[in-house]
């Protein structure tokens, strides 16, 4: 099956901040995906993303509509690998509604993120994911550079983003 274009479906991306009404979404996806799973209360992640979106440097979390319609969500922080501190800026809870993968959003939203960290000066970006998204990752530019790492055996990628004309 051929992948659609996100201009397709009327893809658009916009910072949280301008679309505040949508953080509770926001919240919400985050947290099932990582968070409930390893116990946390959703609490922790609306005080994540107050941090988030009280800074003024460059940690940011886009947001992707179809139609007017949520589906999807990517952050970008300083770090998000607890075992490699080091490593960042970092993309960090990348998520795609389901009814809406197979359809570029992911791809768009790390595009939208990568070229916003490049604007903001940074030769590289970084993330970590679960072992069976490697694929996902390496498709869409991503080099692989350790694996088995924390307790969740992930994967650590990082990208080198393309540099703003002087």
């Amino acid at each position: 099956m051929e992948q659609a274009s996100p201009d397709a479906f009327n893809l658009e991306i916009h910072d949280l901040r301008d679309v505040i009404s949508h953080r509770s979404v926001v919240a919400e996806r985050i947290w099932r995906a990582w968070w409930e799973p390893d116990g946390q209360p959703l609490s922790d992640v609306d005080e994540a993303l107050d941090m988030v979106l009280s800074e003024e440097d460059f940690s940011f979390t886009l947001v992707a509509f179809s139609n007017g319609r949520f589906v999807g969500t990517a952050t970008s922080i300083q770090t998000d690998i607890d075992a490699r501190p080091d490593l960042g800026p970092c993309l960090a809870a990348l998520w795609v509604e389901p009814e809406a993968r197979g359809r570029g959003v992911a791809g768009a939203l790390i595009s939208a993120v990568l070229e916003r960290l490049s604007s903001h000066g940074f030769a590289e970006a970084y993330l970590s994911a679960k072992p069976h998204m490697r694929g996902f990752y390496e498709k869409n530019g991503w080099t692989l550079i350790e694996s088995d790492i924390d307790r969740d055996h992930q994967d650590v990628f990082v990208r080198t983003l393309k540099q703003a004309s002087a």
